[in-house]
């Protein structure tokens, strides 16, 4: 059979994103400091772009206070005014002033490590050594590879001639350091490291026992058969019980850790609703914006050269109108991505209203991405992105925005899942913890208080309140 060539039509109807869209979805998603590092780097970036000038910018030509009054100004009398602020420069212009500034001194893990390895008597392979094997502890202090793997790397990636042998008696070293525990290989190592540096005791040895040889026992919780096997009675077990559930398991996060990562964690609201007096509530957003405007340079009645050449004068007219787009885009991304958000913001608060009055979580009702939607016109995925990784801050405290969002258990109740939570926390804090409720049992009593869920649901929750399950709630 010869092969053929056709022609077929086909009709296809394609969604694509322009470029505007791109953007601004992009932005939707940025935190609060995310979108000022990002409206920063388009001014640099943006040459038809810039901050719009103030009122008292445009119209004061007169203006001539340096930057010491204006912040002098900021203060409502000279008592409030911080003495560095006052003090007198008695001295040459030309002499170098050191202005105070806060120092941040907390060492990560390895610097501490690092630190503590300088005070031993370690030639500069062993410190070579020990810099890869710090390089490879997690964040909880562990060394989870192997001696040998730790060898292999450092011979072909450091060019530095080592064995098993003498990786390990650098691990040793290191095992050796504070805080107690770092360099375990697992918990049960982390736990023996930090028993052998108590002071012996009745209680310590019988915790040594208890981790080196039952171990799997304990962490099961079966404190019945834990005594037996140790032949103690129940007051020595709990007593050995106690030392060990004051160890540390994870060591390493006792230091601090980077700079980058502390100020990732830091909680910045993005967002703030008000009450007044009156119970109207108000939405406000708390980013540092600046108010951006288009160049002048950059506007449609720029002249242009006649100076030039018909091809400059043209690709100045073109160069001209790409930025000015450019500009113009970013502007309107941006004043809709706030705009998107007060719209959210004010949804929300509007659907979680007896919330925000009170302060009460029980107070929270029923709310899915749905039921904002259908308040602002949004899309769902606008929603869920409008609401990432975004908090408020209101009267009662700081919350996330995913926080308001509630299921419905039935689609036929009214209950919150917070509700749900809140009685499962109670019933689970005023059980017998020599005999925890099984998720059965917590089901049923909350049948009892009119909250008609499955045993699955329970458990669903209680592993959202980070609860373990009955025989891991079990003490003696």
């Amino acid at each position: 059979m010869k092969p053929t060539l056709q022609q077929q039509q086909e009709l296809r109807q394609l969604q694509r994103l322009t470029p505007m869209q791109v953007q601004f979805v992009r932005m939707l998603e940025m935190t609060g400091p995310e979108l000022e590092s990002e409206v920063d780097r388009a001014l640099d970036e943006m040459p038809a772009l810039e901050i719009a000038e103030s009122p008292a910018t445009q119209t004061d030509d007169t203006f001539n206070e340096t930057a010491e009054q204006v912040q002098l100004a900021d203060y409502g009398n000279d008592d409030e005014i911080p003495s560095y602020m006052l003090e007198a420069r008695n001295h040459s212009v030309n002499d170098t002033y050191y202005t105070p500034v806060a120092v941040n001194d907390e060492l990560t893990l390895g610097e501490e490590l690092s630190r503590q390895l300088s005070e031993h008597s370690l030639t500069p392979r062993q410190l070579d050594i020990a810099g890869y094997i710090i390089g490879n502890l997690d964040s909880n202090g562990y060394l989870k590879r192997s001696p040998e793997a730790i060898a292999d790397d450092i011979t072909f990636t450091e060019s530095v001639e080592t064995d098993t042998r003498e990786v390990k008696e650098v691990i040793d070293i290191i095992r050796t350091l504070d805080p107690a525990g770092v360099g375990a290989i697992d918990l049960r190592d982390c736990l023996l490291l930090q028993l052998n540096r108590r002071q012996p005791s009745v209680e310590v040895i019988t915790a040594r026992e208890i981790v080196t040889h039952y171990f799997d026992l304990f962490s099961k919780k079966h404190f019945d058969r834990l005594a037996d096997m140790l032949g103690i009675d129940t007051a020595q077990l709990t007593a050995a019980v106690e030392v060990i559930s004051r160890l540390n398991p994870k060591p390493g996060n006792q230091l601090n850790d980077s700079a980058i990562e502390h100020s990732s964690r830091q909680i910045v609201p993005e967002f703030q609703v008000d009450i007044d007096s009156d119970s109207n509530i108000s939405v406000s957003l708390l980013n540092n914006i600046p108010e951006l405007a288009l160049s002048r340079s950059f506007s449609i009645d720029t002249p242009i050269s006649t100076a030039l050449t018909q091809r400059q004068r043209s690709d100045a007219a073109t160069f001209i109108r790409t930025r000015r787009d450019e500009a113009q885009a970013f502007i309107k991304t941006l004043q809709m991505r706030q705009a998107t958000l007060i719209n959210v913001m004010t949804a929300i608060a509007s659907l979680q209203r007896d919330f925000f009055i009170s302060g009460d979580e029980t107070r929270l009702r029923p709310m899915i991405l749905k039921d904002v939607a259908a308040m602002t016109g949004y899309d769902l995925s606008v929603i869920s992105r409008a609401t990432a990784s975004k908090y408020v801050m209101a009267p009662s405290g700081i919350y996330p925005l995913k926080f308001f969002f509630n299921e419905r258990p039935k689609a036929d109740d009214d209950v919150t899942s917070h509700q749900i939570i809140d009685a499962i926390k109670t019933i689970i804090s005023q059980e017998d913890k020599r005999s925890p409720l099984p998720d059965e049992t917590i089901a049923a009593m909350l049948s009892d208080k009119g909250f008609n869920i499955a045993r699955r649901t329970v458990a669903k929750y209680r592993e959202r309140l980070g609860l373990p399950v009955a025989r891991l709630r079990k003490t003696i």
